[in-house]
């Protein structure tokens, strides 16, 4: 869970690239979903490519706006 001094993922991504890789609990947090919905898009790979560090699951912001960026293609195209 955020700490109240701790800035919001989503405003972050919004204003620019964060210079941190982002967690599962960030990812959660910015698209306003279950932590378990995360671990899910990774085993289905349906989600924004997350990659390993030793035991621990971290997403490149560029990574994650692409993926964003592809939905809302994915999205129009649809419509």
């Amino acid at each position: 869970m955020a700490k109240p001094t701790d800035p919001d993922p989503r405003a972050t991504l919004r204003g620019g690239l964060p210079d941190r890789y982002l967690t599962p609990d960030d990812i959660a947090e910015m698209f306003e979903v279950p932590l378990e919905t995360v671990y899910q898009w990774r085993k289905k790979r349906t989600g924004p490519p997350g990659f390993r560090i030793g035991k621990h699951i971290r997403y490149d912001p560029a990574d994650v706006s692409a993926y964003v960026t592809g939905r809302k293609s994915a999205d129009q195209d649809a419509a």
